[in-house]
């Protein structure tokens, strides 16, 4: 676990911001929910980096939204480093984080041009319900029941 605001996970942060922008044309950072360094950091979040061969290539995080249900925020692997089972490596690590922080829920949301990541999430249980945080840039919000 890392923080949010070192000088890794600012610049995946970025290569996530350009890959969505890329997607999305109009999109910017600002205009979704927030993710602040405090809200994906303990004693209510997580923050994660992955590394390959000591090479940052992914990152995400768990942000509280409430008592029992935590939001997976900007998870992004590198297009590099996809297709090996690392996206997947990472989503668990997230969900590990929200276990022991005591979710009992994980809620996402994403849209309809990111088919790797819908594809990611439907795969490790993520089931569609309805908008839970008014992400006018989402088509799909997702909550998997964490098992303790």
């Amino acid at each position: 676990m890392e923080a949010s605001d070192t000088p890794v996970s600012v610049e995946l942060q970025r290569a996530y911001f350009a890959d969505i922008a890329s997607r999305y044309p109009g999109w910017r950072p600002d205009l979704i929910p927030s993710a602040d360094p405090a809200e994906v950091a303990p004693p209510v979040g997580a923050w994660v980096v992955a590394y390959v061969d000591d090479e940052p290539v992914g990152c995400g995080g768990v942000k509280r939204l409430d008592d029992t249900s935590a939001e997976l925020k900007r998870v992004y692997l590198a297009a590099a480093a996809r297709g090996r089972g690392l996206g997947r490596r990472l989503l668990e690590q997230l969900e590990q984080h929200a276990r022991v922080l005591g979710y009992e829920r994980l809620r996402l949301d994403t849209g309809n041009l990111q088919p790797e990541a819908l594809g990611l999430f439907r795969s490790a249980g993520y089931e569609l319900i309805p908008d839970y945080n008014g992400n006018t840039w989402a088509t799909h919000w997702m909550e998997k029941r964490l098992q303790p």
